[in-house]
């Protein structure tokens, strides 16, 4: 495909879409009902629907009879650990073989025109932003997404916390699953923004922005203490009525989820004329200006708060314009003092 037919790219090989970046028609006034129906199918297809499914298989093949969750036990603990790093490699690594070690599109449609394996960087263990990124998912984010997990179906198993069936509340549950992307991006804005916080930034989630040309196994490159903030938006299951697929749709929706924000390409190619939309723009403009864009559109917080960067020039400004200000505003400080 000629990535130059969908935007542009400049001397050092960046390459951007073309206009503007777009919220998501959900939360707008006045409504726009037909710009609602149109993106309603992206609301889906394809990352949700493939979580859900991959957290319904994991329930039906994987997880234990509830019987055997009552109790903890090595060996069932283990059969999830596993399942859940083997599934964690072939998904990421699908994406890091595909696109970053055959590199089957070159840098069609890469943001970044540069690959992070192609130069050393002592920011990272190792000097590599994939070993750093691979030793810290399957090192320290395996570890505590399978420890929620197992919490979490233990509860379920004894009785902890109310376990609502499907044969029971259909609807009510698939309520649920329909707003779980939309509690996600909630969650995931509100812990985002306290981690900016100096202190927090400079403790902890300065270690996930050493990956400022990020690729997939930059997805859970974090400091343990960021990746248990982030997969805690699964014990909201331990605090309304649901159901342990759920639970488990939420873990995989962070765990697997996590990668899409973080591919570093804008479309997938999947042939000649054929692409899948990455939707990565939104995200990789946060790790590239860090102070815009703490969530990833689907409710406009960034918006409401100001934060919100579409990738155009006038964006730019209001960045610089926010920048100068703070910058004013501490050297007056430091003045008074």
């Amino acid at each position: 495909m000629d990535d130059l037919t969908f935007g542009k790219r400049n001397k050092r090989g960046d390459w951007a879409p073309d206009g503007r970046i777009e919220t998501a028609p959900v939360f707008t006034l006045p409504p726009k009902p037909l710009a609602f129906l149109k993106w309603l199918p992206h609301y889906f297809l394809p990352w949700n629907v493939l979580f859900a499914a991959s957290a319904v298989a994991y329930w039906h093949f994987i997880v234990p009879e509830a019987e055997v969750l009552k109790t903890f036990h090595f060996a069932w603990i283990l059969r999830l650990f596993l399942v859940n790093c083997v599934a964690v490699f072939l998904f990421y690594g699908a994406f890091e073989l595909r696109l970053y070690i055959l590199r089957a599109q070159d840098n069609r449609f890469k943001y970044n025109g540069k690959f992070p394996g192609d130069n050393k960087n002592p920011a990272f263990l190792f000097n590599s932003q994939n070993a750093d990124g691979i030793i810290r998912t399957f090192g320290m984010a395996l570890p505590i997404w399978t420890a929620l997990e197992v919490g979490i179906l233990y509860a379920y198993a004894n009785g902890l916390v109310p376990w609502v069936s499907f044969a029971a509340k259909p609807w009510y549950l698939f309520g649920i699953a329909l707003v779980m992307p939309i509690f996600h991006e909630a969650h995931f804005f509100a812990i985002h923004r306290l981690i900016h916080w100096a202190p927090l930034y400079r403790w902890i989630h300065s270690v996930h922005h050493n990956s400022v040309n990020p690729s997939p196994w930059s997805s859970l490159s974090m400091h343990p203490v960021e990746q248990l903030l982030y997969f805690s938006a699964a014990l909201i299951h331990l605090i309304i009525p649901s159901n342990p697929i759920l639970a488990i749709y939420q873990l995989h929706y962070s765990g697997f989820g996590a990668v899409v924000g973080h591919l570093g390409f804008d479309k997938i190619e999947l042939g000649a004329e054929a692409a899948i939309d990455s939707h990565a723009y939104t995200h990789y403009l946060h790790h590239k200006f860090f102070e815009v864009n703490y969530g990833d559109g689907l409710v406009p917080f960034d918006k409401w708060l100001g934060t919100w960067h579409d990738g155009t020039k006038e964006s730019d400004a209001r960045m610089q314009a926010r920048y100068e200000k703070r910058k004013a505003r501490a050297n007056a400080a430091t003045a008074a003092k």
